[in-house]
């Protein structure tokens, strides 16, 4: 299985194969694949998969360059606004998993109360920098959030704006002392503490859907992958990694 190392999270191979058997997927299922379903795919089939996980974007730019993914899991939508829809069966997709938005603090740090729409405001507004990602949904919908709750100007003076890889990095080296990101990404730095959830009146939950590429609908393996991918043993994954069912 080639992946990036846990410790080069925002170092990414320039090229994974373009064969029926890679996978381009969403940085918000990664623990759950490395970590669950791609191991299990292995040991059911005796075969390697080449993945890359990168934003949704920047895959679909991959794409949009010539890279020839047999399966490809971004946001819901995604795909089929892209200007490489012939490349996939778009009939084929299917959602798989969705994530919510999360909040994160340095370990051993103080937890502050996020359980109500004014205890995050209030963390948000005292916190020395608030890290978040430029942008990934999370990011689109968090500058949005503040702005509706009449904090940008306050947030985003001070903010950490993090372009690629998760945004509890900044926790651990000081950059931040509250992270905002997919709980799925949050989880991908154990060091980070995750409290909890954005309030239930200002969640926002991105869903995520795979697709097939039309080269690699008769390959035998490409489409048993692409059924474990949203099979019984993937939704645990999925659950156990921050995600929910679609």
């Amino acid at each position: 299985m080639t992946v990036p190392s846990s410790s080069a999270d925002r170092a990414v191979p320039d090229h994974v194969s373009d064969s029926a058997l890679s996978l381009f997927c969403a940085v918000a299922l990664k623990k759950a694949l490395e970590e669950h379903v791609l191991p299990a795919f292995m040991r059911a089939t005796g075969t390697t998969v080449d993945v890359l996980f990168e934003p949704t974007g920047l895959l679909l730019e991959r794409i949009e360059a010539g890279a020839r993914p047999g399966i490809f899991v971004g946001t819901a939508g995604s795909l089929e606004a892209s200007a490489v829809t012939d490349i996939f069966d778009l009939p084929s997709c299917k959602p798989v998993a969705k994530s919510g938005i999360g909040v994160a603090v340095p370990p051993e740090a103080p937890r502050p109360d996020i359980g109500s729409v004014d205890g995050l405001i209030g963390a948000l507004s005292t916190a020395r920098s608030v890290a978040y990602s430029r942008n990934g949904p999370s990011g689109i919908y968090f500058a949005r959030l503040i702005r509706d709750l009449g904090i940008a100007d306050q947030v985003n003076s001070r903010s950490t704006m993090v372009d690629q890889g998760p945004t509890a990095y900044a926790l651990i080296d000081g950059r931040a002392d509250i992270a905002i990101h997919q709980l799925s990404e949050l989880m991908l730095v154990p060091e980070a503490a995750v409290i909890g959830p954005l309030p239930h009146p200002v969640q926002h939950y991105t869903e995520f859907s795979a697709t097939i590429s039309r080269t690699a609908l008769n390959d035998a393996l490409a489409s048993a992958l692409f059924g474990f991918l949203s099979g019984p043993l993937a939704a645990r994954a999925y659950r156990a990694s921050g995600l929910q069912s679609p």
